[in-house]
């Protein structure tokens, strides 16, 4: 930790080196985090995907009447890195939350480093504003670099490789658009609330990796209905007439007059039996809600959107946190807390 002696160390053309000077470990870290991310993911999108494509492309040329050689190594090598690499760029909020909670405040409340800079003329909202600003940006350039490439690498296997992942596929989704930079800015904003409310870092840090999977959850829970779905209805004549593509909202049956009822439990054998039983409930065809694949787009920033419109929120709460804590600021005599 580097020692404040003098006001002018904190004064306001300084107060930013100072923050940099105090967590340049942390920002060295995130910065390697980011070159290794962005290193894998260029793997993923180039030669591992070529090699799996390759294996594809031998496996579906393959007469089964004979022996059939193709490259399954690197189908599977394919596979898991983008497995990894996935859960890995969804999980960058939760990093970023517990240090937030743990280093960003929680530690200089306990350790009385804050306390120490408001006592040499630095007021409590601008010490919280620049800790909260910078991280932001690195956050943000960092985030949004990965997410790029992470889209440019599924991408690339769209169409080539067989089990290359849906766009709707939860892990997916998440990791392919603005939603992980939104989750990763609110993560920043809910481990300083953390931080400035629980004044301990081992504390803040749990509580702020629990709230950031919750927020995470939330959006995800709420994704499909931030935008508005399509609706398909068809007739009986099919066993499946309800089933499409896209992300699935709702299905079930549509009575005579309109309605919309949940599709009756039937364990009968033919199809036919099945049919009388949905048309002695009323039933007269299936309706399917769902989002088509155009709506990706827009579900990816109503979702950004929201959990951005949180993270504001969040953020907001932390300075309101923070001058119940400090009280007013009399300049020349720091902040009580």
């Amino acid at each position: 930790m580097t020692a404040v002696t003098t006001p002018a160390a904190v004064r306001r053309p300084h107060l930013t080196r100072w923050v940099l000077r105090l967590h340049r470990p942390e920002l060295v870290a995130w910065a390697s985090l980011v070159i290794l991310g962005t290193a894998l993911l260029l793997w993923l999108g180039g030669p591992l995907t070529d090699a799996a494509a390759d294996g594809w492309r031998q496996y579906n040329a393959c007469d089964w009447s004979d022996k059939c050689s193709y490259d399954q190594d690197a189908i599977l090598r394919y596979k898991d890195a983008y497995n990894y690499l996935t859960l890995t760029l969804a999980a960058l909020p939760l990093l970023v939350g517990a240090w937030a909670a743990a280093a960003l405040t929680g530690r200089e409340l306990e350790s009385g480093t804050a306390q120490l800079a408001w006592a040499q003329g630095v007021t409590p909202a601008r010490w919280l504003a620049t800790r909260l600003a910078l991280p932001a940006v690195a956050v943000t350039a960092g985030t949004s670099l990965l997410v790029f490439l992470h889209h440019r690498a599924w991408s690339a296997a769209r169409g080539r490789v067989d089990t290359a992942k849906s766009q709707w596929d939860t892990w997916t989704f998440v990791t392919n658009g603005p939603g992980t930079v939104a989750l990763a800015l609110a993560a920043l904003a809910v481990g300083a609330l953390a931080g400035l409310t629980l004044r301990r870092a081992l504390p803040a840090l749990a509580t702020a990796v629990v709230a950031t999977a919750g927020l995470w959850g939330l959006a995800q829970w709420l994704m499909p209905h931030l935008w508005p779905a399509v609706t398909r209805v068809t007739g009986l004549q099919h066993p499946f007439g309800y089933s499409s593509g896209g992300l699935g909202v709702d299905q079930g049956l549509v009575t005579r007059t309109g309605g919309h009822i949940p599709e009756p439990v039937c364990h009968a054998d033919a199809w036919e039996d099945c049919r009388r039983l949905f048309e002695k409930r009323g039933g007269v065809g299936f309706y399917y809600t769902y989002h088509p694949d155009a709506h990706h787009w827009p579900l990816q920033l109503a979702t950004g959107a929201f959990v951005l419109a949180l993270a504001c929120l969040f953020a907001g709460a932390a300075f309101l946190v923070l001058r119940r804590l400090t009280g007013p600021f009399r300049p020349g005599k720091g902040a009580t807390a």
